[in-house]
């Protein structure tokens, strides 16, 4: 049955939403933020990468794609029941792989978004996609679906290394699909992965100096990490796998800080670089502890309760969500109270990795205490940490210990 092309009322709420200040903290509410976040999990790949322990399933038989996307709908209505008088300041489609999603799946979640809440003029609608020729062929139809920022998930500049990490694309369809995206969008990221096995500074400064003659104004670039459930996992564990050295790591790791400042894309978060203005609001969203609803196969969200927060989760297999939200209009399989304190430890996890740090006042409200100003002290002389107001955050060298920074701060 053929489906009706994205109605106008998404534009149309677009513009007669009133303008959200940038995110920011209420001073009047610990759990509180102008900022009100959508995120939508798509859960289907072509193959599953070696890598990757994100909540993402191949499926060799055709997806009802529609089916899913109203269930997608569904789920965003429950969700809006309990979020009244919020304005949506971005939305993320993630994965698994959203550049599977047809343009018309797109259209209906960003249709249905704009009906149950008032969205913002500048809102960011970001979607991960893959460069692969077959999936770029979206993109047109995702730009006026209303999506007006991609996350390009190039991962490697030598086709070699991007074989060996199971992707489906050559070096030179990935800048293809890029440049592509960059003509069609108002924003793109170039997201890569290094710390990769046997790659060396050498090499990896030629990669990155590459793909930094193609950035559009914003990069991720993780360092490769091994999780347990993945293949990759099972490799290392067998002694099939070796990856960098710390010490090759913290090298690499040093080269990135060295071309992306001197291309003008400052960090930060501690992966993620951006020119001025270019940053990625939805995950900054994250990273100030704000409020976002999930949906889709094992999305989490945090919602404001009050003083506590709801941390909810989602059944992580699609068609089992799927029938769970045809039955009960959501598919959620843990809803758990966070009080003030345990928000303290998250905004303290979350909000040390970006470069602005967090709110001294807001941290101490939530976990009824301050923070040991000896410990401040020490870490401030070790070149670790650095205040301006009641701002405080990890310098460049503390953010190559962050885990130990954040574990002393929280002691």
């Amino acid at each position: 049955m053929a489906r009706r092309a994205p109605s106008p009322n998404w534009r149309l709420r677009k513009r007669t939403a009133s303008r959200t200040a940038p995110a920011r903290w209420n001073s009047s509410s610990v759990t509180s933020s102008d900022a009100f976040g959508i995120y939508v999990h798509w859960p289907f790949c072509k193959a599953k990468c070696p890598y990757c322990d994100f909540n993402s399933h191949v499926r060799h038989e055709a997806v009802d794609t529609m089916s899913f996307a109203e269930a997608l709908g569904s789920e965003l209505a429950w969700f809006a029941e309990r979020t009244p008088g919020r304005t949506v300041t971005s939305i993320f489609f993630g994965g698994g792989t959203p550049s599977l999603m047809p343009p018309q799946a797109v259209g209906h979640v960003l249709d249905t978004i704009g009906k149950l809440w008032a969205v913002s003029p500048d809102v960011e609608v970001t979607l991960e996609a893959n460069p692969t020729s077959i999936e770029a062929e979206n993109f047109r139809g995702y730009r006026a679906a209303g999506v007006n920022r991609v996350s390009v998930g190039v991962q490697a500049l030598n086709d070699d290394d991007l074989k060996a990490l199971g992707r489906q694309h050559s070096s030179e369809e990935a800048i293809a699909a890029f440049r592509l995206a960059a003509k069609i969008f108002p924003r793109c990221s170039f997201d890569m992965i290094y710390a990769r096995p046997n790659q060396t500074p050498e090499q990896w400064r030629a990669e990155l100096t590459r793909a930094l003659a193609e950035q559009q104004g914003h990069m991720s670039l993780y360092q490769l990490t091994i999780e347990p459930g993945t293949t990759y996992f099972d490799l290392y564990e067998k002694g099939r796998l070796q990856t960098p050295s710390d010490d090759r790591a913290a090298d690499l790791y040093d080269i990135t800080q060295e071309l992306t400042e001197s291309a003008g894309l400052a960090t930060y978060e501690v992966s993620n670089h951006a020119a001025p203005g270019q940053e990625s609001r939805h995950n900054l969203l994250y990273w100030r502890y704000g409020e976002y609803a999930g949906v889709g196969p094992g999305a989490h969200s945090r919602i404001a309760d009050g003083e506590n927060r709801r941390a909810l989760i989602a059944e992580r297999h699609p068609e089992t969500w799927r029938e769970l939200v045809r039955t009960q209009g959501q598919g959620m399989v843990s809803d758990t109270v966070v009080p003030p304190v345990d928000q303290a430890g998250e905004y303290l996890l979350m909000g040390m990795r970006i470069a602005e740090g967090i709110d001294m006042d807001r941290y101490a409200a939530l976990a009824g205490r301050e923070i040991d100003s000896s410990k401040l002290a020490g870490m401030k002389s070790m070149g670790l940490i650095k205040r301006h107001g009641q701002q405080l955050m990890a310098t460049a060298d503390g953010r190559k210990l962050l885990n130990a920074v954040i574990a002393e701060l929280a002691s």
